[in-house]
């Protein structure tokens, strides 16, 4: 266990060595299973979280709001458009005043080619941590619950298959931080990773070259195809997720064209059932969005179907975490 995390940003996983990511899902489990059990972890008394959006929220607000309660701190829910910062106020002057009066700063700013940029500005001026609740290139808080809900669904990891699946959406071009944080984070936990997508639809390549040298590393897979059937084949794990194409960030019109052009990639009951028996998984965290496009509603009303949430009420401390 490392016990030297206090005061650390949290933007990028990658930033932060395996064991000490083992500390922080130790934790988690432990806060998981106190909380099913009725029993108060009140840690960060009068402690207060500064949550900044610059984009809409309901999960990763209710998820991050609820856990500065469970541990007896506050949150503290800000957005841009009703703040100085529509008035001018820059990312040294945000780091600087928040981390002022508050605890830790939260930021979910996703605008490509921005986001990440504007969360480093903050945390050079801030002289408390600053945690990613999403940007333009990572969602580490979302990827480490992935991680636990499949840690939940089957003990150690190691040696399993994830599928991480592009799926249509109709709705508008999402960012594609979930899939490159999954991406990266998996590998290092021994998962052997594929990467479904049509072919405009790829990660940014300084991250897929992170991510093989991570399964390098790890001596897993990591493979990038375009079949999205064959994907299916035999997983343990499929992660439904639409994301926008890199070259259409930007343009939504163009995007939406592009989208609409792969209609039929959705997780349905046949696909599923290619996958890697009756233990396999569907994982989402959007299970309304997923009955309106990528996932059939027979699908994610079957068993093997999970809705992954960043607070939870069960929990174990798997054995094999510090191995």
């Amino acid at each position: 266990m490392q016990t030297g995390l206090r005061g650390r940003d949290l933007i990028d996983l990658s930033e932060w060595t395996r064991d000490e990511l083992d500390t922080v899902l130790d934790v988690a489990f432990s806060l998981k299973r106190d909380r099913a059990l009725g029993r108060a972890h009140p840690y960060l008394k009068d402690k207060t979280l500064a949550m900044l959006f610059f984009y809409a929220s309901t999960r990763t607000r209710a998820s991050f709001e609820a856990g500065m309660t469970q541990l007896g701190g506050h949150a503290m829910f800000l957005e841009s458009r009703t703040s100085q910062i529509a008035h001018g106020d820059t990312a040294k002057e945000i780091g600087d005043i928040l981390g002022r009066y508050n605890d830790a700063i939260a930021i979910r700013h996703v605008d490509w080619g921005i986001g990440n940029a504007y969360m480093r500005a903050v945390a050079e001026a801030s002289r408390v941590p600053v945690l990613n609740m999403q940007c333009d290139i990572y969602h580490p808080h979302q990827a480490l619950a992935d991680l636990m809900t499949v840690i939940e669904r089957f003990g150690d990891p190691r040696g399993r298959t994830a599928t991480i699946s592009w799926a249509y959406a109709r709705s508008y071009q999402k960012p594609i931080s979930a899939p490159q944080s999954l991406a990266l984070l998996l590998p290092r936990f021994g998962l052997n990773v594929r990467l479904v997508h049509p072919p405009e639809f790829t990660l940014m390549p300084e991250i897929l070259g992170q991510a093989e040298e991570f399964a390098r590393r790890a001596h897993v897979s990591f493979e990038i195809s375009d079949d999205f059937d064959k994907g299916f084949a035999h997983t343990d794990v499929v992660y439904a997720k639409s994301w926008g194409a890199v070259n259409t960030m930007t343009d939504e019109n163009e995007g939406k064209r592009l989208i609409d052009r792969y209609s039929s990639w959705i997780t349905d009951a046949r696909r599923m059932s290619t996958a890697h028996g009756t233990r396999s998984s569907c994982i989402r965290c959007r299970p309304t969005a997923m009955l309106r496009s990528r996932t059939t509603s027979s699908t994610a009303r079957a068993p093997r179907f999970t809705t992954r949430l960043r607070i939870g009420c069960t929990a174990r401390k798997p054995s094999w975490l510090s191995r």
